[in-house]
Protein backbone atom coordinates (compact mmCIF):
# COMPACT_ATOMS: atom_id res chain seq x y z
CA UNK A 1 0.00 0.00 0.00
CA UNK A 2 1.34 3.57 0.78
CA UNK A 3 5.16 3.63 2.85
CA UNK A 4 6.89 6.77 3.81
CA UNK A 5 10.46 6.80 3.60
CA UNK A 6 11.94 8.05 6.71
CA UNK A 7 15.52 7.64 5.71
CA UNK A 8 17.53 11.17 6.34
CA UNK A 9 18.34 12.94 2.57
CA UNK A 10 21.81 13.83 3.31
CA UNK A 11 25.48 12.61 5.14
CA UNK A 12 26.36 16.27 6.02
CA UNK A 13 27.05 16.65 9.79
CA UNK A 14 26.16 20.17 11.31
CA UNK A 15 24.81 23.22 9.32
CA UNK A 16 21.54 24.57 10.24
CA UNK A 17 18.65 22.08 11.47
CA UNK A 18 16.20 21.14 8.64
CA UNK A 19 12.67 19.32 9.13
CA UNK A 20 12.79 15.91 7.44
CA UNK A 21 10.69 15.79 4.35
CA UNK A 22 9.02 12.27 4.02
CA UNK A 23 9.06 11.27 0.27
CA UNK A 24 5.53 9.33 -0.45
CA UNK A 25 5.19 5.82 -2.57
CA UNK A 26 1.70 4.94 -3.27
CA UNK A 27 1.55 0.91 -4.44
CA UNK A 28 -0.92 0.83 -7.15
CA UNK A 29 -1.14 -2.30 -7.72
CA UNK A 30 -4.34 -2.78 -6.04
CA UNK A 31 -6.01 -0.40 -8.10
CA UNK A 32 -4.87 -2.08 -11.06
CA UNK A 33 -5.58 -5.28 -9.93
CA UNK A 34 -9.84 -3.90 -9.69
CA UNK A 35 -9.63 -2.26 -12.56
CA UNK A 36 -8.70 -5.71 -14.87
CA UNK A 37 -11.39 -7.01 -12.53
CA UNK A 38 -14.01 -4.30 -13.31
CA UNK A 39 -12.65 -4.63 -17.54
CA UNK A 40 -13.27 -8.16 -17.22
CA UNK A 41 -16.54 -8.09 -15.44
CA UNK A 42 -17.96 -5.67 -17.76
CA UNK A 43 -17.26 -7.40 -20.78
CA UNK A 44 -18.35 -10.57 -20.01
CA UNK A 45 -21.94 -9.42 -18.73
CA UNK A 46 -22.71 -6.91 -21.48
CA UNK A 47 -24.85 -7.92 -24.68
CA UNK A 48 -23.07 -7.04 -27.66
CA UNK A 49 -25.08 -5.91 -30.46
CA UNK A 50 -27.04 -8.68 -32.15
CA UNK A 51 -27.35 -9.05 -36.05
CA UNK A 52 -30.82 -8.09 -37.49
CA UNK A 53 -32.08 -10.54 -40.09
CA UNK A 54 -35.38 -10.37 -42.07
CA UNK A 55 -36.96 -13.79 -41.87
CA UNK A 56 -37.80 -14.68 -45.37
CA UNK A 57 -39.44 -18.03 -46.48
CA UNK A 58 -38.34 -19.19 -49.58
CA UNK A 59 -39.44 -22.51 -51.89
CA UNK A 60 -37.12 -24.80 -52.88
CA UNK A 61 -35.78 -24.82 -57.06
CA UNK A 62 -36.96 -28.90 -57.45
CA UNK A 63 -40.51 -28.28 -55.50
CA UNK A 64 -43.47 -28.07 -57.70
CA UNK A 65 -45.95 -25.70 -55.85
CA UNK A 66 -49.16 -27.19 -56.89
CA UNK A 67 -51.47 -24.74 -55.06
CA UNK A 68 -50.84 -21.16 -56.55
CA UNK A 69 -53.73 -18.84 -56.00
CA UNK A 70 -54.13 -16.28 -58.93
CA UNK A 71 -53.53 -12.54 -58.37
CA UNK A 72 -54.72 -10.09 -60.72
CA UNK A 73 -52.63 -8.05 -62.54
CA UNK A 74 -54.25 -4.75 -61.75
CA UNK A 75 -52.46 -5.32 -57.88
CA UNK A 76 -49.59 -6.77 -58.64
CA UNK A 77 -46.52 -4.96 -58.96
CA UNK A 78 -43.05 -5.61 -60.58
CA UNK A 79 -39.97 -4.40 -59.37
CA UNK A 80 -36.74 -5.16 -61.90
CA UNK A 81 -33.93 -4.41 -60.18
CA UNK A 82 -31.07 -2.94 -62.61
CA UNK A 83 -27.85 -1.99 -62.74
CA UNK A 84 -26.58 1.28 -61.23
CA UNK A 85 -28.74 1.15 -58.46
CA UNK A 86 -31.82 1.82 -60.36
CA UNK A 87 -34.95 -0.13 -60.93
CA UNK A 88 -38.17 -0.51 -63.02
CA UNK A 89 -41.47 -0.79 -61.62
CA UNK A 90 -44.82 -1.41 -63.32
CA UNK A 91 -48.16 -2.67 -62.31
CA UNK A 92 -49.45 -5.21 -64.53
CA UNK A 93 -48.02 -7.41 -66.99
CA UNK A 94 -44.86 -6.13 -68.83
CA UNK A 95 -45.33 -4.63 -72.25
CA UNK A 96 -48.65 -3.70 -71.50
CA UNK A 97 -48.04 -0.63 -69.25
CA UNK A 98 -44.85 1.24 -69.53
CA UNK A 99 -42.20 1.06 -66.61
CA UNK A 100 -41.13 4.05 -65.02
CA UNK A 101 -37.38 3.87 -63.57
CA UNK A 102 -36.91 4.87 -60.01
CA UNK A 103 -33.75 5.00 -57.45
CA UNK A 104 -34.08 3.52 -53.68
CA UNK A 105 -34.87 5.08 -50.26
CA UNK A 106 -37.89 7.65 -49.33
CA UNK A 107 -38.32 9.63 -52.13
CA UNK A 108 -38.10 6.95 -54.68
CA UNK A 109 -38.82 2.83 -53.82
CA UNK A 110 -41.02 3.91 -50.55
CA UNK A 111 -42.91 6.61 -52.09
CA UNK A 112 -43.93 5.11 -54.84
CA UNK A 113 -44.63 1.57 -52.93
CA UNK A 114 -46.88 3.37 -50.41
CA UNK A 115 -48.96 5.70 -52.86
CA UNK A 116 -50.08 2.72 -55.30
CA UNK A 117 -50.48 0.28 -52.54
CA UNK A 118 -53.28 2.99 -51.15
CA UNK A 119 -54.30 3.28 -55.21
CA UNK A 120 -54.69 -0.70 -55.32
CA UNK A 121 -56.19 -0.95 -52.06
CA UNK A 122 -58.80 2.11 -52.89
CA UNK A 123 -59.39 0.73 -56.60
CA UNK A 124 -59.73 -3.64 -55.55
CA UNK A 125 -60.33 -3.24 -51.48
CA UNK A 126 -57.34 -5.96 -51.28
CA UNK A 127 -53.59 -5.17 -50.90
CA UNK A 128 -51.14 -5.26 -53.43
CA UNK A 129 -48.50 -8.03 -54.59
CA UNK A 130 -45.27 -7.40 -55.08
CA UNK A 131 -42.87 -9.45 -57.75
CA UNK A 132 -39.82 -8.35 -57.11
CA UNK A 133 -37.38 -9.23 -59.71
CA UNK A 134 -33.48 -8.90 -59.62
CA UNK A 135 -31.53 -8.67 -62.57
CA UNK A 136 -27.90 -10.33 -63.12
CA UNK A 137 -26.45 -6.31 -63.31
CA UNK A 138 -28.31 -5.79 -59.74
CA UNK A 139 -26.05 -5.97 -56.79
CA UNK A 140 -26.84 -7.76 -53.83
CA UNK A 141 -27.40 -4.56 -51.52
CA UNK A 142 -30.45 -3.58 -54.06
CA UNK A 143 -32.37 -6.90 -53.38
CA UNK A 144 -31.82 -5.73 -49.32
CA UNK A 145 -32.70 -2.55 -50.31
CA UNK A 146 -36.06 -3.43 -52.21
CA UNK A 147 -36.81 -5.90 -49.16
CA UNK A 148 -36.49 -3.14 -46.28
CA UNK A 149 -38.60 -1.08 -48.57
CA UNK A 150 -41.02 -3.62 -48.21
CA UNK A 151 -41.41 -3.54 -44.70
CA UNK A 152 -40.98 0.37 -44.37
CA UNK A 153 -43.86 0.34 -46.26
CA UNK A 154 -46.14 -2.20 -45.00
CA UNK A 155 -46.17 -4.42 -47.97
CA UNK A 156 -48.17 -7.48 -46.61
CA UNK A 157 -47.34 -9.58 -49.67
CA UNK A 158 -44.22 -10.05 -51.76
CA UNK A 159 -42.24 -12.61 -53.82
CA UNK A 160 -38.83 -12.88 -55.22
CA UNK A 161 -38.65 -14.32 -58.60
CA UNK A 162 -36.43 -14.96 -62.01
CA UNK A 163 -36.61 -12.30 -64.20
CA UNK A 164 -38.31 -12.77 -67.64
CA UNK A 165 -36.22 -12.36 -70.91
CA UNK A 166 -38.62 -9.55 -72.15
CA UNK A 167 -38.18 -7.98 -68.80
CA UNK A 168 -34.40 -7.90 -69.14
CA UNK A 169 -35.14 -6.03 -72.47
CA UNK A 170 -37.39 -3.72 -71.32
CA UNK A 171 -33.79 -3.10 -68.31
CA UNK A 172 -31.84 -2.48 -71.56
CA UNK A 173 -33.71 -0.73 -73.53
CA UNK A 174 -34.12 2.45 -70.80
CA UNK A 175 -30.39 1.72 -70.18
CA UNK A 176 -30.74 0.22 -66.69
CA UNK A 177 -29.10 -3.16 -67.87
Amino acid sequence: MAELDTSSGGGKKGGKVRSKKASTRVDLTAMVDLAFLLITFFMLTTTLAKPKAMDIAMPDKDEVIKDQLPIAASRSMTLLLGANNKLEWFIGEPGKSQPTTEGYGKNGLRKTLIEKAQEVKQSTGKFMFVLIKPSDKSTYKNLVDALDEMKIANIESYSIGDILPQEVELLKRDGNY
